[in-house]
């Protein structure tokens, strides 16, 4: 960890001053971290090593990484030490964040300075560098340096002990470079070398934190008596939350009886902080495993030792002052060193410094350790690459060891092997960041009460890259006795590690995991041993398939709980995701499967929002900014939440084609789309970036860009075009992609294939896409087609009707099994207007009357106060495109073809596959054939063409009809018509409301009467909830895996449990 980024969380995580000296009187955070024992009851607390109750902390290299670090730390350690000082209450010692009156006494192991470079690397290096004969006094230097950084600040104040410790280090230092002077001279790096030179970083930093926390409390306690005896005049007998002078004082001590103390208060007592070098108390025996293990009982016999002599010492020096009965004292130990048993110092090797915390939780017999590192816990899954990952709260020792071995940041299996084998009790273990104190972190215990949530049954998600796939297969392997056993016999003399085998029940294959480096000499062990095989065809083959990577499911939960599995598999299928191998064992606590390196990443998205352990995140893309893309854009802001809340879905808005005049190939951009961000561009950000006067070329680098500010979420780009919007849409570490398209243009439709092709949803308001020339909508078919279920979604339900569910209907009777013989209705929203204007239906207005009166307000009338007053076409026109119910081009309206287009798209629907826009448009009868010849200005019509519709409205008038713009499918005789209709004043179309549309179903089904779709398709409003509506759907209509439901089996039922479930599963113990 870098210092800046120490030094921002310190202030973060303890509210620490930077320029804090080493008498620690600066107050500490308003908000203490919560005390460990806090999470334990008071009565479950027990005894351990010397009668004490213990708890143990261990904090990382990032922890001790600067003096602001080093600050931070000693603040957590006063605060489970018990010990406050409340600067409210003029240095007086408080109980106010007292957990209890229990005194606990603390064993806090520290690894060396970390940042970078840490300090345990420049050790190693340093012996590296001596073992090449290179210069190694530059590094040592650094080495010195790196420490002394730390005390300069830390004991500006107290420069003795500042030069104590200084004098230390360079002596050790001296030391170290007298060794590697005999490694320079035999050129030869020695692993016990290195071993007892990269073990200095630990006792320098113990050192330095011990000296920093006893002289913090000295001064502490000095300032307590010093305003003890200011205010003695003033203070109350009573007041038991200020500390007298005489408590510290031993000659008023009355608590001693025949050589027995009692437990002293921790509020009322000296806190004694002693520096303890782990290799005189932690014995391994290097020869029994290659990893080392612990001599317990010699172990335990030199702590006894350790722990007198130190108490003896402190007796000593303090004139027999500090004893049992008013001192608590807390043992700071070198994490990382150990001695073998023959007293010659070693190390723990990997985590070294966790696995010495577990030690000494063991050997004190501790109620806790805790883990201090920079992260807040065990996480679901890796954050840099499942950016939503979230904190387990607790997990089993089971669930932390599968999660550690495949790779999660997590603890060590060895850690927790003290912990676990501890008696009589065993310890919990508990993860917590350094620098957000107050945060809970995450217990590892014999058990979590997560699978109890059938929802949750999978604790996390983890994976193993770089590893490869070796499968051998032929029939030789079928029923053959021996097989396995040669096989994995050869991988095991050539040190090759297996870390997954499956096998189907026919045994005409094994297939194993190894690491991607091992895998030539693996396969060409393989072919050595099978030779003979091979050249009888017996096994046909040998193959190798890398670099993969395993996804991991794992979780206590899973056992006994159905569906598991097909959640998992249904969460890498909806990701497009092959699965190459799959492997899970009989506790039913992991399921492994092996995918490709590439899809890795959206592999472990895909089922970690499955099992709703995150949201499902979706990156949006919007072509068109007119009303109803900026009415869209507003509806995805305005309902984002709730969209996360309901259906787990993070609706991303990450690039905008606003495809107006002005804009022209313009794009709006996400400013910050990084990997895993979870920003969006809404109605604001667009509007901002729209008054941006100087787009940002696509082709600069967005982090090197000075003309806008972090608070930015969207700036311009200038792209080539609809062809670019794709490549700034698409992440392969995404499975869900989608683009909104709410133009009627032309050219957004020639791109639908292709965006379908990319993999790319396409959610299309714009019907130009199906009523195109052939080969455009042969081609969106076969995209939809390309990876069959696997393929990307064309959903074009707003395209007919709008928010009308007027395909979706259609789909749902043909569906069924029902027979559609006949399809029509009027389709305009424009020319229903018109054609109501022009032509209402007698006493409408009644009709309107009673919809006011019984709705009681719900319904709010026409939004033409004349609407039922006929007036002249050219008035109707105007009407309708100051309304906005007409295209941008009106002609296209009048003309008929955005009508044509609809009925192409229901004509495919329906199988009438060979129509052509042309061929329907040039047959349909308009409502003024000659004003469409010649340019016109629609605001200003000729009164020749309105005296010419006038003659038709009269002449239907006279037959008591209305005209209506009327359009029609008859699937027998494979006719499409769009006319213009004389219909009975009553009838249903003559009643249509104007800018509504009216569709009507005649089936097999539905002879006697038709099935009648009736209701308002324009206004953006309504048509964005129906393009939404539409995604969701798709989400929920997938094969999602959210839709497997999970039980626990066991019982006859089967049946998820209910409430009381608990008393049904089985027991858990503590």
């Amino acid at each position: 960890m870098s210092d800046d980024h120490c030094s921002q969380n310190t202030v973060m995580g303890a509210n620490h001053n930077n320029h804090q000296k080493a008498t620690g009187l600066s107050s500490p955070s308003s908000s203490p971290p919560a005390s460990v024992a806090s999470d334990i009851a008071e009565d479950d607390l027990h005894r351990g090593f010397d009668d004490k109750y213990w708890l143990v902390h261990k904090f990382g290299g990032t922890s001790v990484a600067n003096a602001n670090c080093f600050a931070c730390v000693a603040d957590i350690i006063e605060s489970q030490a018990q010990v406050h000082n409340n600067n409210n209450n003029n240095g007086k010692l408080t109980s106010s964040n007292r957990v209890h009156d229990k005194p606990l006494s603390l064993a806090v192991v520290v690894s060396a300075i970390g940042g970078k470079p840490k300090t345990t690397d420049l050790l190693l290096e340093s012996v590296t560098l001596a073992a090449e004969r290179q210069d190694v006094e530059s590094t040592l230097q650094q080495i010195i340096e790196k420490q002394q950084n730390c005390l300069d600040e830390m004991f500006a104040d107290n420069m003795e002990e500042h030069d104590r410790l200084l004098k230390i280090i360079q002596k050790d230092v001296q030391n170290i470079a007298d060794i590697l002077r005999t490694v320079a001279l035999m050129k030869w790096k020695a692993s016990r070398i290195s071993e007892l030179v990269s073990g200095y970083g630990e006792l320098w930093s113990t050192q330095i934190l011990a000296s920093y926390l006893q002289l913090r409390q000295n001064a502490r306690e000095m300032a307590v008596a010093a305003a003890s005896l200011v205010e003695a005049a003033t203070v109350s007998p009573e007041d038991d939350a200020v500390v007298s002078p005489d408590v510290l004082d031993v000659s008023n001590n009355s608590n001693k009886t025949n050589n027995h103390y009692q437990d002293p208060s921790p509020r009322h007592c000296h806190h004694e902080f002693v520096y303890i070098d782990a290799r005189r108390l932690i014995v391994v025996d290097e020869e029994a495993v290659q990893s080392g293990a612990i001599e317990w009982e010699v172990s335990q016999a030199k702590l006894k030792e350790v722990y007198d002599e130190e108490w003896d010492t402190l007796k000593k020096r303090s004139d027999q002052k500090y004893t049992p009965s008013n001192t608590i004292l807390h043992m700071v130990v070198t994490g990382y060193v150990a001695s073998n048993t023959e007293g010659v110092a070693t190390t723990l090797q990997r985590d070294g410094s966790d696995y010495s915390a577990s030690i000494m939780g063991r050997l004190l017999q501790a109620n806790a350790i805790t883990i201090w590192t920079d992260v807040n816990g065990v996480l679901t899954a890796d954050p840099r690459r499942v950016p939503h990952s979230q904190v387990v709260p607790e997990v089993s020792y089971n669930e932390a060891m599968e999660l550690a071995y495949f790779g999660a940041k997590v603890i060590h299996p060895k850690t927790m092997q003290p912990a676990i084998s501890a008696k009589p009790y065993q310890i919990p273990i508990y993860i917590r960041n350094t620098f957000e104190p107050s945060f809970p972190g995450t217990r590892i215990f014999t058990t979590s009460t997560r699978h109890f949530d059938l929802d949750r049954v999978v604790c996390g998600f983890s994976s193993v890259e770089n590893m490869a796939l070796i499968n051998v297969e032929g029939s030789g392997l079928i029923g053959v006795i021996g097989v396995a056993k040669r096989l994995f016999g050869r991988l095991e003399e050539n040190k090759i590690n297996v870390t997954l085998i499956s096998q189907a029940s026919s045994e005409h294959t094994i297939t194993f995991a190894t690491v991607a480096d091992k895998a030539a000499m693996a396969k060409a062990t393989i072919e050595e041993e099978f030779h003979r095989e091979l050249k009888a065809n017996h096994i046909s083959s040998v193959d190798v398939i890398a670099p993969c990577a395993i996804i991991a499911a794992v979780g206590d939960g899973m056992a006994r709980t159905t569906g598991v599995s097909a959640r998992f598999f249904s969460a890498l299928g909806d990701a497009k995701i092959n699965v190459l191998a799959v492997a899970q064992g009989s506790s039913e606590r992991n399921i492994s499967a092996v995918v490709l390196s590439q899809d890795s990443t959206r592999a472990l998205r895909a089922v970690h929002a499955a099992f709703r352990l995150s949201h499902t995140t979706i990156r949006v893309g919007i072509v068109g900014m007119n009303d109803l893309g900026q009415s869209l854009l507003r509806l995805l802001d305005s309902q984002r939440e709730a969209l996360r809340t309901t259906f787990d879905l993070e609706l991303q808005v990450c690039v905008i084609f606003p495809k107006t005049e002005k804009t022209k190939g313009d794009m709006v951009l996400i400013t910050r789309d990084k990997d895993g961000g979870s920003e969006s561009i809404s109605s604001n950000d667009y509007e901002l970036a729209m008054m941006s006067k100087e787009p940002k070329s696509a082709n600069t680098s967005i982090k090197k860009k000075t003309s806008f500010t972090e608070k930015e979420t969207a700036h311009w780009i200038a792209s080539q075009g609809l062809g670019d919007l794709s490549k700034h849409l698409f992440r392969i570490d995404y499975a869900n992609h989608v683009i909104f398209d709410c133009t009627n243009d032309e050219e957004a439709g020639q791109c639908h294939a292709q965006w379908l092709r990319e993999g790319i949803n396409v959610v299309s308001a714009n019907n130009t896409g199906l009523s195109g020339p052939k080969e455009q909508r042969t081609e969106i078919n076969a995209a939809e087609k390309a990876l069959g279920k696997q393929s990307a979604q064309y959903l074009v339900g707003v395209t007919v009707g709008g928010a009308l569910p007027i395909i979706s209907t259609m789909r749902s009777l043909l569906q069924s099994g029902d027979r559609i013989r006949r399809v029509d209705g009027i389709l305009s929203v424009s020319l229903s207007f018109i054609m109501f204007r022009i032509s209402p239906p007698a006493d409408f207005s009644a009709c309107s009357l009673y919809d006011q009166e019984a709705s009681k307000g719900a319904f709010r009338g026409d939004f033409v106060p004349s609407i039922g007053k006929p007036c002249s076409f050219s008035e109707a026109v105007k009407e309708a495109i100051d309304l906005g119910l007409m295209e941008e081009d009106p002609t296209k309206d009048l003309n008929n073809e955005y009508t044509s287009r609809v009925l192409m798209i229901l004509a495919g629907e329906l199988g009438l596959k060979n129509l052509e826009l042309a061929d329907i448009q040039n047959s349909s009868e308009k409502v003024v054939e000659s004003m469409l010849d010649s340019e016109v200005d629609y605001h200003n019509l000729s009164p020749t063409i309105d005296e010419e519709v006038k003659k038709r409205v009269d002449a239907a008038r006279s037959r008591g009809c209305v005209l209506r713009h009327v359009a029609s499918i008859n699937v027998k005789e494979r006719r499409v018509e769009i006319k213009l209709v004389e219909v009975p004043d009553h009838h249903a179309f003559a009643v249509n409301p104007p800018s509504c549309e009216c569709v009507r179903f005649f089936t097999q089904r539905h002879m006697a009467y038709p099935l009648t779709i009736q209701g308002p398709s324009a206004g953006a409003d309504s048509t964005a909830s129906a393009l939404l509506a539409e995604l969701l759907q798709m989400m929920r209509s997938k094969s999602s895996p959210r839709s497997v439901a999970l039980s626990h089996s066991g019982s006859s039922s089967m049946l998820r449990p209910s409430s009381s479930a608990a008393s049904i599963l089985p027991k858990v113990g503590k």
